[in-house]
């Protein structure tokens, strides 16, 4: 079983470089993000078409997640309990589904913005939300896994340069120690490093020729429960897909299962 996650950074955009992974990959659950897009635009009719049905959560604007899967998608939970809103609004960034043998939740977590912005101590809260969340899923005997923008970098060595983002988000303590309490909900980072890249990062920005500069990130991540993890043969971000015309600033990440 081959599962995904990858922040699109718009469906509408990306729906072609999409259906023509789904296809070169054979992957079989795809978790996405940033689909920017509302519910009822979302391109259910190709995805028909390609062999995946999709639950979505989207509003349109700057976020939405979505589970597509070919393998069957049942008991879909949209939005995170305990989710604790940004300026009185619940943002489109969990959804949850049980694809054949494994339930996945698609996550984007906040971006944080800057230290001493209001929307940094939201992405903890948001995190705090998602850990308390998770627990029944993370703790039980069926495959798991919270797949996802994470918007942290694990450690420095995630990060192009760790001097660059002095100060900034992404790599702040506080941050770090909120995947860290995932991690003791009994879930782990399953894809190791090093992968096919010395610097398997997973984000690239748009400015500055920081692709070719490999000035990346890893921010995209998959977190598993034991049977998840356990499962675990194989595992890649595909580089690959971030370049050309018309690619997403993000790359797709792919765990394989022998289940």
């Amino acid at each position: 079983m081959r599962i995904a996650t990858w922040n699109v950074n718009s469906i509408t955009a990306r729906l072609p470089r999409l259906l023509a992974w789904l296809e070169s990959s054979g992957t079989d659950v795809l978790c996405l993000q940033e689909a920017k897009v509302a519910e009822a635009q979302f391109p259910f009719d190709e995805l028909r078409e390609a062999g995946y049905k999709a639950a979505v959560h989207a509003t349109g604007r700057w976020n939405g997640v979505a589970v597509l899967s070919r393998v069957g998608l049942e008991d879909v939970v949209k939005g995170l309990p305990g989710d604790p809103g940004y300026e009185g609004v619940q943002e489109p960034r969990a959804v949850s589904a049980t694809c054949g043998p494994v339930r996945v939740w698609s996550v984007y977590v906040p971006n944080g913005r800057e230290v001493e912005h209001p929307h940094y101590a939201y992405k903890l809260q948001w995190l705090e939300a998602l850990r308390a969340a998770l627990q029944s899923d993370a703790s039980g005997d069926r495959p798991f896994a919270v797949m996802g923008d994470y918007n942290i970098a694990p450690t420095d060595d995630d990060v192009y340069d760790r001097a660059a983002f002095e100060g900034a988000t992404h790599v702040t303590p506080a941050e770090r120690a909120a995947l860290a309490s995932l991690r003791g909900a009994g879930l782990s980072d399953v894809v190791p490093r090093p992968l096919k890249y010395d610097h398997p990062y997973t984000y690239w920005d748009y400015r500055q020729l920081c692709f070719p500069k490999n000035r990346g990130m890893r921010i995209d991540l998959v977190y598993g429960n034991e049977p998840f993890a356990k499962a675990v043969t194989d595992s890649y971000v595909d580089r690959e897909e971030r370049k050309g015309k018309g690619a997403s600033d993000h790359a797709p990440v792919v765990v394989d299962l022998e289940l």
